[in-house]
């Protein structure tokens, strides 16, 4: 049995002690106590876990800033892995190539081997997820404190071989305080927005929200219901997810190859951890038409809010069934029904998206390679990966209902 990892390295900042963990189980539960972060789900530690178990070929750690007390303060957690630059697939293949064929006569440039990058955030799930903390502290000088520590973490760490660090995914009022990553040398640039809806309090039932639409969108949205009345939706539970997980797995990776952008693989065998760490706060159904499972959807309901994960869709029947559309249908459902206040519905698909409702969030990104004249190379690159454009939908009747 392999021995749980302790404490792995302790920092000293000029305001801030630093202690770095390579296990979720290694940190007490007195700093647990301290940080008092629990009741944000992606910062739980069944959560944290969960995602740390059922991915091996991903190196996880954990940061803990203690203030003059002794205090644990805030927390952060990243992940390193290996990230091929050919997993970018979007309007820009073309630019890319001509970067592979220079950088491939730079010498230092790994090119012969997938880039090790210490990514600060959660690598499966888009939004601010990557860091913890305390409202009393300044935040700015928080984050200055923790580029300095992890800084000298990825330069004395030479046994871990990283090539770069990327900090993501900032909304735009966190800039003010995120704009210390440039002071590092730090790169930044945009991703896909997150598409976010807002529910409206007036909403007690799915019918309602169907009043609240424009003719045009509501005629749209019955005519997925009708298409998607063949599909039966089956919950997913602890006791009945192992045997879906061939199949879902299946369903998932034909979503993941058609993406844009990757860091890594999903392992869906998570979502069993998940649902019995969360039970009805883990959402978890698939669809079946027949005998034959032809999508399913996730998310984790935290904070009044529900947060889309991801989706697996049978594509050759998509059409026909509209199981993808019926999918967001029942997000905001499920939203409505259990007096939430928000959907956030990530990235991906953006169009459809905001014609059921849901208004983009830019969100932004840090980068920097270690080199630096490589870190000037792809800050080239990068500004040229942009969001991709889509024409956004307005709806609703009313305006204010966003």
């Amino acid at each position: 049995m392999q021995k749980i990892a302790t404490l792995l390295l302790n920092y000293q900042t000029k305001n801030y002690s630093h202690s770095f963990f390579s296990k979720i189980d290694a940190i007490s539960k007195e700093i647990w106590e301290d940080l008092d972060c629990e009741n944000n789900r992606y910062f739980n530690r069944d959560f944290l876990k969960s995602i740390e178990k059922n991915h091996s070929k991903i190196q996880f750690y954990y940061q803990i800033l203690f203030d003059e007390n002794n205090k644990a303060c805030a927390f952060f957690s990243f992940q390193i892995i290996d990230f091929e630059i050919n997993n970018i697939k979007n309007n820009f293949e073309i630019f890319i190539k001509k970067v592979q064929k220079i950088v491939a006569k730079i010498p230092f440039f790994p090119s012969s081997r997938p880039l090790k990058i210490l990514i600060v955030g959660n690598t499966f799930v888009s939004g601010e997820h990557g860091f913890y903390i305390k409202e009393h502290l300044d935040k700015k000088l928080v984050l200055k404190e923790f580029t300095k520590a992890i800084l000298q973490f990825s330069n004395t760490q030479n046994q871990l071989k990283i090539d770069a660090i990327l900090c993501k995914d900032f909304k735009n009022e966190s800039l003010s305080n995120t704009s210390i990553f440039e002071k590092f040398q730090f790169k930044r640039f945009s991703v896909e927005p997150n598409l976010v809806m807002e529910i409206n309090s007036n909403w007690k039932n799915f019918n309602d929200y169907l009043t609240a639409l424009k003719t045009k969108f509501r005629v749209k949205a019955k005519k997925a219901l009708q298409q998607s009345s063949a599909l039966m939706m089956v919950e997913i539970t602890p006791e009945n997810c192992e045997h879906q997980l061939v199949k879902m797995t299946e369903l998932y990776q034909k979503v993941s190859s058609n993406a844009g952008f990757n860091l890594a693989n999903f392992n869906v065998a998570t979502y069993k951890d998940l649902k019995r760490a969360f039970g009805e706060n883990y959402l978890l159904q698939s669809y079946w038409i027949d005998e034959k499972m032809v999508g399913f959807l996730s998310g984790l309901i935290t904070n009044n809010s529900l947060d889309a994960h991801f989706v697996g869709i049978d594509y050759s029947l998509n059409k026909q069934h509209a199981i993808y559309q019926r999918m967001l249908y029942d997000y905001i459902k499920i939203a409505i029904d259990k007096n939430l206040k928000i959907v956030n519905f990530g990235r991906t698909a953006s169009e459809i998206k905001s014609s059921v409702g849901a208004i983009p969030q830019d969100l932004t990104i840090y980068f920097r390679h270690k080199k630096r004249i490589t870190n000037r190379i792809l800050h080239l690159f990068l500004q040229r990966v942009q969001p991709t454009a889509f024409q956004q939908k307005f709806p609703f009747k009313n305006t204010d209902t966003i």
